[in-house]
């Protein structure tokens, strides 16, 4: 019924656009993750298929590119910003910064697993 999680030392998994994951908690409408982006590094852009996310960064600096039928836009994202990452978004991120870019993001529903996310084209190169 309740359930609580310590954020784990080392990531539990290698998210498909390349960030480390720390799963968190999982409820029948959604679940958790902690995403971290090392220092300097760009992601692989991806999409989902079937499910929206709800990001919110606390620390770093970076950038955060999206783009979703025929709108697209590029935006900062640092400590304290919240962002939305409907299905079908294509989206791809840096971090720009001197600390790593770390992430909290709610899947809604929960992520169903391998096969979720697929890759597209971005606007960077990726630096992994």
């Amino acid at each position: 019924m309740f359930h609580t999680k310590l954020l784990c030392e080392s990531p539990d998994v290698t998210a498909p656009d390349g960030s480390d994951v720390r799963i968190l908690l999982q409820m029948s409408g959604g679940s958790m993750a902690h995403f971290k982006l090392a220092v300097g590094r760009t992601s692989r852009p991806v999409a989902h298929h079937s499910v929206d996310e709800i990001w919110y960064f606390f620390e770093g600096l970076g950038v955060m590119w999206r783009k979703l039928d025929g709108r697209e836009e590029t935006v900062r994202v640092e400590a304290g910003v919240c962002i939305t990452i409907p299905c079908g978004t294509h989206f791809q991120f840096r971090s720009l910064g001197p600390e790593p870019l770390k992430a909290v993001a709610v899947t809604m529903p929960p992520w169903p697993g391998e096969g979720e996310a697929y890759e597209v084209e971005g606007v960077w190169r990726v630096s992994h």
